[in-house]
């Protein structure tokens, strides 16, 4: 029987609360009903949100006056501001589920993939050499999925896994933040005024390959 991904695309900006609890949904309908589904959002204001396990007391004060949510996802945590942000839930019946890994690859495979189709040079990382600590912000983080440009960290993706299903939540980074100084986006890097992505094109080849 074929696969069928339900693919969202948010036409406006939503606020932090919102776009987490429309995650948290697509993953509950992954569990009850074997849904899988990708999404594609961004968001409202500038707001921080902390990976599932760490703990609000270690904000750094310079955050403190951005909104905060936690996301049901790992990983650092992520000032979502001039970015794309996706979303993707898998049932634990989808043959995916047993390696998320590859959940990872065929994702960023993807965007790198189309990425490339305007001269960017982007990859994946790598090899990674351990870190003595983890930084508070997930792209100041090393993973060997992350996508690159140049040693500059553009894409980093995290998991949940559920009952066997899977949510895998990802960020796209395309400009530096006045708020994270630093963190150079893919428009900086590439030296472009917008993104090049078609966001729709790209849903679509992705709901195909899950």
């Amino acid at each position: 029987m074929a696969r069928s991904c339900e693919l969202i695309i948010e036409p406006n900006p939503l606020d932090g609360d919102v776009n987490m609890s429309r995650d948290a949904a697509m993953l509950q309908s992954a569990i009850d009903e074997n849904q899988c589904s990708l999404r594609f959002y961004r968001w409202l204001q500038p707001t921080l949100s902390l990976g599932y396990f760490q703990r609000p007391e270690i904000i750094p004060p310079e955050f403190n006056q951005l909104p905060c949510v936690r996301r049901l996802s790992g990983g650092g945590a992520i000032l979502h501001h001039h970015e794309l942000t996706y979303a993707c839930a898998i049932s634990a019946t989808h043959e995916l589920a047993g390696n998320p890994t590859r959940i990872y690859r065929v994702i960023h495979d993807q965007i790198v993939a189309v990425l490339r189709e305007f001269g960017i040079d982007i990859r994946r990382r790598g090899h990674v050499d351990n870190q003595h600590h983890e930084p508070f912000l997930c792209f100041r983080r090393h993973d060997p999925h992350d996508l690159v440009v140049g040693s500059h960290k553009v894409l980093g993706s995290a998991q949940r896994r559920r009952k066997g299903a899977v949510l895998q939540h990802g960020s796209l980074l395309l400009k530096e933040s006045e708020f994270a100084s630093g963190l150079p986006g893919l428009l900086d890097l590439a030296k472009l005024e917008k993104c090049p992505v078609d966001v729709e094109r790209l849903g679509q080849k992705l709901s195909l390959l899950l």
